[in-house]
């Protein structure tokens, strides 16, 4: 009689489950049912030639290190498609001079038509360059469910990246858009937009969201763009969180054109040239939690057409850091307040005011009508001897601390 162990030692070799024995490979004539090819575009004359070899239903286009120039625009025409690329050290590079944008997604036929989208295109992980004389970095038309992360777009012509009625679900993240003469990320007739966890510097502007629903801008860094930071016009519905916006020469962030029912919150606004937020056409909006520091002119600002605005638990400040210091000299010292502009409906209730020249309220224009200034706390406000009652008419000033004549 054989022993147990003998006899289960052979059962293990006859269905090749003895210890230590290699996994039998697949045979290369297998292949799994549904599975889409994974293009190298390393083994490819070109990254064009490789995107082309894409089937119909779309597939993944893996782009190797190293810098590839060119001189006609990079086309995507299909859906479901993945573009990945070797992080930085892929370097598409754009030496046209005619305007051409860099890489372009958009339906074969170019039909503006609703009809006429592409689905679901992610971008990841490469590094695209132009010049003055090239176009926009990316440039999507109509594409739906668009993904773009941890991609770098710097130094075109035009736009960074330009999304035209990409209209479901578009979303930016973990990129750098940077060094651009137009706008980093130019959104125009977006709808459910995820921006975050971006870097935005020294573009013209850094992002513009145009006709568009539901923005969600979270967790950026904006910092030293030529002209304004965040300029949101027709747009409903939005949210602008947790931001870093510092040094644009224009202002911080505009609201105009139709916004409402938008949320401004917890961001940073430092040093901004021409103004820190600009309520030109908004309305059913709240200014909440945002600190607002060394603005020089108007930290906020609420135009004539703007109104039913609330604004709470802000600072505006200048530099001091306490026993009489400020952290930068004399002249760079100023910081503004908020300033109504002929505006109504307005509650300020709960915010500080500090060190700020020469008011922290100011009215302009025509009277301002049934505002509530209460609750706030002013210091170390030069020339603040009142709120300028006469310019606010049906309205409620009280229970603010300020400084004793």
């Amino acid at each position: 009689m054989r022993p147990r162990c003998v006899v289960f030692l052979m059962m293990a070799v006859a269905a090749g489950l003895t210890c230590g024995a290699a996994e039998k490979e697949p045979s290369k004539d297998v292949r799994l049912p549904g599975a889409r090819p994974v293009i190298d575009a390393g083994y490819y004359k070109s990254i064009q030639a490789a995107i082309d070899a894409l089937p119909k239903a779309g597939g993944l286009v893996r782009l190797p290190p190293g810098t590839f120039e060119i001189g006609e625009p990079l086309v995507v025409s299909t859906s479901d498609v993945t573009i990945e690329g070797a992080g930085t050290a892929t370097h598409i590079k754009n030496v046209n001079t005619e305007g051409k944008s860099t890489l372009i997604l958009r339906h074969p036929s170019g039909d503006e038509n609703r009809g006429a989208e592409l689905w679901r295109i992610r971008l990841a992980n490469f590094r695209i360059t132009g010049s003055e004389k090239s176009g926009h970095g990316i440039e999507a038309r109509r594409i739906n469910e668009i993904f773009i992360e941890s991609v770098t777009v710097s130094s075109h012509g035009g736009d960074g990246i330009r999304l035209h009625y990409c209209y479901e679900d578009p979303r930016i993240c973990d990129s750098l858009i940077t060094y651009n003469k137009k706008t980093g990320l130019n959104l125009i007739g977006c709808h459910d937009i995820v921006v975050a966890s971006n870097q935005f510097e020294e573009n013209q502007d850094a992002l513009r969201c145009i006709d568009g629903f539901n923005l969600c801008m979270t967790g950026n860094n904006l910092d030293d763009h030529l002209g304004d930071g965040v300029v949101i016009a027709n747009t409903y519905g939005s949210v602008v969180a947790g931001n870093m916006i510092e040094e644009c020469r224009g202002t911080a962030i505009v609201l105009d054109k139709d916004c409402y029912g938008i949320a401004l919150s917890a961001n940073v606004i430092a040093h901004e040239q021409a103004g820190g937020v600009d309520l030109r056409d908004a309305h059913g909006c709240s200014v909440s939690a945002n600190v607002f520091t060394i603005v020089k002119a108007n930290a906020l600002r609420i135009g004539p057409q703007s109104g039913r605005i609330t604004v709470t638990g802000n600072t505006f400040c200048d530099s001091y850091i306490g026993a009489g210091m400020v952290r930068r000299g004399t002249d760079d010292r100023a910081a503004a307040g908020v300033v109504l502009d002929g505006t109504s409906d307005v509650t300020v209730v709960g915010n500080l005011f500090s060190g700020l020249r020469p008011y922290a309220l100011a009215a302009e224009g025509r009277p301002s009508a049934r505002v509530v200034f209460a609750g706030n706390v002013l210091t170390d406000i030069v020339g603040q001897e009142k709120i300028l009652r006469d310019r606010l008419t049906s309205s409620l000033i009280e229970s603010n601390l300020m400084p004793e004549k």
